[in-house]
């Protein structure tokens, strides 16, 4: 977006610029100076939006595999907690079946 707020307004200013009968050549070399920075701005702003994009890709994946190990971590520990449970249900008829004797 502010890039190419930029880029408009560095062209309106070399229209301006030339329309208006100021071409002298100090005036179409200020605006070429000043196109040329916001080219250049434009392309440090995309190179940073790429890389940002590659960040957020990253980040996406972490979190996946987080969410994955979390997934996998509840399943044990659900697996131990039914193991439990199943133990705790053994014991209680044995110590039932041993009390009726």
């Amino acid at each position: 977006m502010m890039i190419k707020k930029v880029l408009k307004v560095s062209a309106i200013a070399l229209v301006l610029g030339v329309a208006s009968g100021c071409a002298s050549q100090a005036a179409v070399d200020a605006a070429q100076a000043t196109a040329d920075g916001a080219a250049r701005d434009a392309a440090a702003a995309k190179s940073a939006a790429e890389a940002a994009r590659a960040s957020a890709d990253s980040a996406s994946q972490t979190a996946a595999s987080a969410q994955s190990t979390a997934d996998q971590a509840l399943s044990a520990a659900t697996e131990a907690q039914n193991c439990c449970d199943a133990n705790r249900d053994r014991l209680e008829r044995m110590f039932q079946k041993s009390m009726s004797k």
